[in-house]
């Protein structure tokens, strides 16, 4: 975070002394990664707290709640960087190369250095998120070496703007896609890597259990995902019952990672009363 503070401050005065918009609106990208950093450092150390009688899931949410966030802001803030790129195309201004060249070296050994940090991470939605927007900064900076190149050879000053304007169509839309993922998995949305009726399927595999349904998959965040259902089940002793409950969670957590499973166990025979999340009950 020191590192990102320090680029900010660096390219902030290029861009002053540069006359460039496209280091400014870098500069500004880099700013919000702040928050974000921050923020997701704080995430992360709250995910790791166990579940209580307030939050009795834990708080491994908390971590797509803060993609979330940090998506939305840098939604607004492509947009916000578009409009001055269009207005820089309007009253073009004279940009001093040397120090777009000169400020964007430093800030592509920054940003290039923080991704390939993450890289590890990079299945965490929550760190997804900063390694996306840390790559489209290193992308950013070699677009902005090479325009400023471009602008001395030709004196096409016009690049500027358009730099300015194509880093917030990249922050667009990497953004837009860790935006629509984290409110998927805040509206309890299924998890991408697992199909209801697949699910299903294996749990008929059990022995004993002879119809499921009300079956419902979500993500607690994290990677940690959660199963409930209806089983009916022929008539048997309460021991009997909790093997085929241990038998059940054994399925989920083996074939498919499910680490929270919550099971109903009805009798077979009886009408069905509820809704199904199929468009009706799998049977063998």
């Amino acid at each position: 975070m020191v590192f990102t503070i320090g680029l900010v401050v660096a390219e902030v005065f290029g861009g002053i002394l540069g006359r460039s918009v496209a280091l400014l609106n870098d500069a500004v990208h880099n700013l919000s990664d702040v928050p974000a950093l921050g923020t997701s450092y704080l995430v992360m150390r709250w995910a790791e707290r166990p579940a209580d009688s307030e939050k009795t899931y834990g708080y491994h949410r908390a971590g797509t709640l803060a993609a979330f966030t940090n998506s939305f802001v840098l939604v607004l803030l492509a947009l916000w960087l578009g409009y001055e790129a269009v207005e820089r195309f309007r009253s073009p201004v004279q940009v001093v190369e040397e120090w777009m060249i000169w400020t964007s070296f430093a800030a592509l050994a920054v940003n290039g250095g923080i991704t390939l940090a993450l890289v590890r991470g990079r299945g965490d939605l929550n760190l997804r998120t900063i390694l996306i927007h840390n790559f489209g900064d290193a992308i950013s900076n070699i677009a902005i070496i090479v325009g400023a190149v471009f602008i001395r050879m030709t004196g096409a000053h016009w690049i500027d703007p358009l730099l300015g304007l194509g880093i917030g169509v990249l922050v667009l839309w990497s953004s837009i896609g860790v935006l629509r993922e984290s409110s998927h998995l805040l509206l309890e949305g299924r998890p991408h890597d697992l199909e209801v009726e697949e699910v299903a399927r294996a749990i008929l595999t059990v022995e004993g259990i002879q119809e499921v349904h009300d079956v419902h998959l979500w993500s607690l965040g994290g990677g940690h995902n959660a199963l409930s259902l209806h089983a009916r089940i022929p008539d048997m002793h309460m021991d009997e019952c909790e093997c085929l409950l241990e038998a059940i969670r054994h399925v989920a957590a083996k074939q498919f990672h499910i680490e929270h499973t919550t099971v109903q166990l009805e009798r077979a025979g009886l009408p069905a009363k509820s809704g199904y999340v199929m468009p009706e009950p799998v049977k063998k």
